[in-house]
């Protein structure tokens, strides 16, 4: 994963409870009783009507790759809302959230000092503050750039400045994401 947001979602679904449906027709199922109507769900995967009431009714059993792909994201966005926004609160208030990159990072820093960017492997704890700001820009719909400055941030804070003890007025660049994973 080297995206912020893809990273998050991941973060996420490890907070699932069961399974999500494994079977074409399990998922097709799923997306009209939660779209309510086979219409919304034709429209939503761009197929036929008739071809969804087909997976509902099992008489289609093998979806092609790229259908396949698309049901199972838009199963995997709309599983289990009550445990993900739990998951979400509680690492929003009280938990926090891991990171767990490995980038470049580059500084801005007084004179005298090295800023020549390097690539490190960094597994971070962050505060609340900074699992809240991800979740919320995220679900604003905040573009990647705006995710990687607020987790550029928080790094900055948190593993290079050590919660403001040293390196103050250090400002810190987060850049060619090799990796980037998130725990909740």
């Amino acid at each position: 994963m080297d995206t912020v947001g893809d990273g998050l979602d991941a973060a996420l679904w490890k907070a699932f409870t069961r399974p999500i449906p494994k079977s074409a027709g399990a998922q097709m199922r799923y997306l009209v009783r939660q779209l309510k109507g086979t219409r919304p769900v034709a429209e939503l995967l761009g197929i036929t009507q008739r071809t969804v009431e087909r997976y509902v009714k099992d008489q289609i059993k093998k979806p092609r790759a790229d259908l396949a792909q698309r049901m199972e994201r838009e199963v995997t966005a709309r599983w289990q809302p009550q445990i993900r926004a739990r998951a979400r609160q509680t690492a929003a208030t009280t938990d926090g959230i891991v990171i767990d990159t490995r980038a470049r990072f580059g500084y801005t820093a007084a004179p005298g000092t090295t800023d020549d960017a390097r690539l490190r492997h960094l597994t971070v704890a962050l505060p609340p503050q900074y699992a809240a700001r991800l979740f919320e820009v995220k679900e604003a719909g905040g573009t990647e750039q705006q995710l990687r400055n607020i987790a550029a941030e928080a790094l900055g804070e948190v593993y290079f400045r050590d919660n403001g003890r040293r390196a103050h007025g250090l400002e810190v660049e987060f850049t060619d994401v090799e990796h980037i994973e998130f725990g909740l």
